[in-house]
Formats: structure tokens, sequence, C-alpha cells
């Protein structure tokens, strides 16, 4: 009570001033109004590095804030026209307005007929943009492209200043080819985002052979691609697939790569040579379950093989979807690997679908130190229907742990109790010895008056070793033990 006396004594009251120097002990209405125009006297490269980080429609209408803020948005370092943009014209008025002589970033959404205030853009146009943003030497380059019989300007291939390339086809019926004919010279890229497209073999090795300081590949829906080989990019050592239905590559060819994110389809991706991964983030999606049958065979032969392919990597994410045919595998007696996982990272619901799976991944992995559990939703929002992994356990005679079966029913984030989380918590720590540290990201899972009661169930959950278990909420993070 003294020390909160204490406290308040020091406590400025509301009529205390925030700011005091020793000549004044108040701020006067010209302190205020000088203090006020801060901003404009910062140097011109710190105004146009702010102005960089808005859309340019945005960054624009400061000129009419002062004389002092006519030009800064010229000189700015990145131009960025998205959804909200301007049509074709009035870009190009801008363009021609645009001062700097280095762009470290231009981004630029096509206008498509029906989406514009005017008319739609128009492939010279697009053509025109692009040479503009490599006209200044462009660092950051994407574009996405909503356009029907596009074809990429050939000196776009050619390219000595950038370092990250972005494109985005459109999620439409036929996919737009990405086909250069020419030999592609991209030698400072390090980063390459390919979304929505068709490359064929021959295309992506003409890019890749381009390419010789690439870091990072992602490749999102993209058809054609048989065999992704990345055996002559030695400096390739992230690379990220999603792949759709019966999308391509089908094997892959990648002993470089350490950190691999794949999210597999109803068609198989064969990890030929993954052999240099320490890192993988794996799960497979559920696009389409023709007349309410669910390919459960299939898929959980394909993750098992893709969880065998990645027993030595050290830190391993698994999904939802990847869990649940784990699960089915485990009660079918299918052989798991042994894992050499120092930290896994489970990304699923708790619920009796995907426990199987998960005690199996633990009793195989008798190095691992570290635990984070991550309730969320499945790959690309596309998870295996429960009703349909139930039809499957019907008509094979299988059944779930009657123990867990009855614990872990509810999968719903509106359902779930603090109860359910420590009984599956105190499942973890009976199965596994070696664990150091349990993280338990429970954001938009379990809050508020349940959160609390979770907090206090923790501490008192049996255990054998002495690990540490954290639980987060949105914008709190406790270590209970």
């Amino acid at each position: 009570m003294e020390k909160e006396s204490q406290e308040n004594s020091t406590r400025p009251d509301a009529s205390s001033t925030v700011f005091s120097s020793s000549k004044s002990t108040c701020a006067s209405p010209s302190y205020l109004k000088e203090a006020g125009d801060l901003i404009s006297r910062l140097p011109d490269d710190i105004l146009q590095l702010i102005l960089s980080y808005l859309p340019t429609r945005l960054a624009i209408k400061t000129s009419v804030l002062s004389r002092r803020w006519r030009h800064v948005w010229s000189d700015t370092w990145s131009l960025s026209f998205h959804r909200d943009r301007p049509d074709a014209p009035c870009i190009n008025r801008i363009l021609d307005r645009y001062r700097a002589p280095k762009m470290m970033s231009f981004r630029i959404c096509s206008c498509c007929r029906g989406a514009c205030i005017s008319r739609p853009d128009t492939h010279a146009d697009i053509d025109s943009w692009i040479n503009f943003a490599m006209s200044r030497n462009v660092m950051n380059l994407s574009l996405y492209l909503d356009e029907d019989e596009y074809d990429i300007p050939e000196f776009l291939y050619i390219n000595s200043s950038l370092k990250q390339l972005y494109l985005d086809f459109g999620c439409k019926k036929d996919f737009i080819s990405l086909n250069p004919k020419c030999s592609v010279s991209w030698t400072s890229l390090k980063n390459l985002s390919l979304f929505h497209c068709n490359i064929s073999d021959e295309s992506i090795a003409n890019i890749l052979s381009g390419c010789p300081i690439l870091e990072s590949l992602l490749l999102f829906f993209c058809k054609k691609l048989k065999v992704l080989d990345l055996s002559k990019s030695p400096r390739l050592i992230t690379l990220e697939i999603t792949r759709r239905c019966r999308m391509e590559p089908t094997q892959l060819v990648a002993p470089h790569i350490r950190c691999l994110r794949l999210i597999n389809s109803e068609k198989p991706c064969a990890l030929v040579d993954v052999s240099s991964l320490s890192q993988a983030e794996l799960d497979i999606t559920a696009y389409a379950i023709v007349d309410n049958k669910l390919e459960a065979d299939f898929h959980q032969t394909m993750v098992v093989k893709m969880l065998e392919k990645c027993q030595n990597v050290e830190k391993l994410t698994l999904g939802a979807n990847f869990l649940k045919m784990l699960s089915l595998a485990e009660l079918r007696g299918v052989s798991f690997p042994k894992l050499k996982a120092k930290a896994l990272i489970l990304e699923t619901m708790i619920s009796r679908y995907v426990i199987h799976g998960i005690v199996k991944v633990l009793q195989n992995s008798p190095d691992l130190k570290k635990l984070t559990i991550h309730p969320m939703g499945s790959a690309g929002s596309y998870p295996i229907p429960e009703e349909h992994i139930d039809i499957y356990l019907d008509s094979h005679g299988l059944n779930w742990d009657p123990s867990w079966s009855s614990e872990f029913k509810n999968t719903s984030r509106r359902n779930v109790e603090s109860k359910q989380v420590a009984s599956f918590l105190q499942l973890v720590l009976k199965t596994i010895s070696t664990l150091e540290l349990i993280v338990a990201r429970l954001e938009g899972y379990i809050k508020g008056r349940r959160f609390v009661e979770l907090r206090q169930m923790v501490p008192m959950l049996p255990r054998n070793n002495d690990v540490s278990i954290v639980l987060s909420s949105r914008r709190k993070r406790f270590r209970v033990t």
C-alpha cells in the first residue's frame, strides 16, 4: 500500500505536461505548431522511404500538403498499382512524372475487361510498364497478369538488376504458358515465384540455367511440369510447391535443397533426391472427392513415402490432412520410418482423426526436443471431410482407440474445451520422454475463461521428465511449467 502511494505521488495528473525542459514546463502553441511539421523537415530520402510503403495512388495525394511535398512521391523507391489502381491512361501519366533513376520495387496488377473504370489494359500497356521498370533497373518486380493469351515480352527474360520476381497469371481455366524462346539471363535473381501457369521441363531448365545465384523457388498451381530437376542449381536451397488436383511436377530431384514446403495433391510427387533437407513442411490437399469416395489407400501410401524421404530432417512440420492419413496408416499397421527430427510442428486441430498419427510420429522420433502445437485448418483450406474417413473406417472394419475416440471427439474451434487440450498435452508427455519444450500456440483456438482454466490445469499434469510447457494466446505468452 505504501509502495502504491509512493508511485501515485510521482505519477503526473491530468494537468501535468508530458514534455518538459529547463526553460519551460509546458508546450507553447508555437512549439506545437513547429512539432506538427517535423515530418516535413525530414530529409528527402527518409520521406521517400516512408512513401514507398504506400500504394502509389495514396503517395501521390501527399503532393497537395504543401510545396515541400509536391514532388516527393516522384522520387520514391517503389511504385505499386494493385487491385484499386487507376486505369491505364492515368498510370501512363504517373510514369511520365516519375523521376527516380533507379527503382527498388514495381508492383502492378493488370486490369481485365469489366474490372476497370474505363477501358481494360491492352497487351501493349503491360509491355510498356514492364519495359519502364526494366529501364529503371528495378530490383523487385511483381506482376499480377489476369490476361488471356498474353506472352511475356522477351526483353523481360534478359535482365541483370532483378533480385526478386513474382509472376501470377491468375486462376483461369486455361493457364498462360511461360515459354521463353530466348536464353534466359537473370544473373542477379535470388527469389522466383510462379503462380497459375503452364511451364514445361524445357522451359524451367532454361530459366534455371539463367539464374546462377537463385536461392528460393516457389511454384503454385503450375501445370505441364513433369520432372523438376534442381541438381544443377547448387545455390537453390529453399523450395515451395503447392499442387492442385493432378498438377505437376510428378518427380522432384533436389539434392541441394535444405528447406522444402510441399503441399501435395491426388497425384503423387516422388521425392527422388532430397538428401540435403534439414527442414520440411508437408501436407496434402483434398480438392476432388469423386462419388463420395476418398482415395485413402493411395493417400496413406503417399504420405508414408514422403515421410521416409524426410526422415533425416531436423525440423519437421506436418499438416492436418497429412496427419489424418498417417492415422489411418497406423490403424492398418503400416510401418513408419524412424525420424531424426529435433523440432516437430503440428498444424492441426486436436481430434481423434489425427491422434493415432501424432502418437506414432512421436514414438518414432527418439531425438525430439521441441514440440509445437498450432491448431489450425488444413492446407489451402481444403480439409479432408471427416465423414469420408468414417466411411472408410466402416468399410475396412477399423476403429479408433476407444479412449481417444471419446476424449478427442470435438474438432470445432467453438466446441474445444480446456480439458481436451490438457488431455492432449498429457498424452504427449506419456508418449515421449526426450522433450525439453512444448509450445501450444492457441491463438483463436481457446481463449478467455477456457484459457485461464488451461493455465491452471497444465502445472498439475503428471510427467516423468523435466519439460517446459509454454501456452500462447493471441497477445500473451505464458510459461506455465
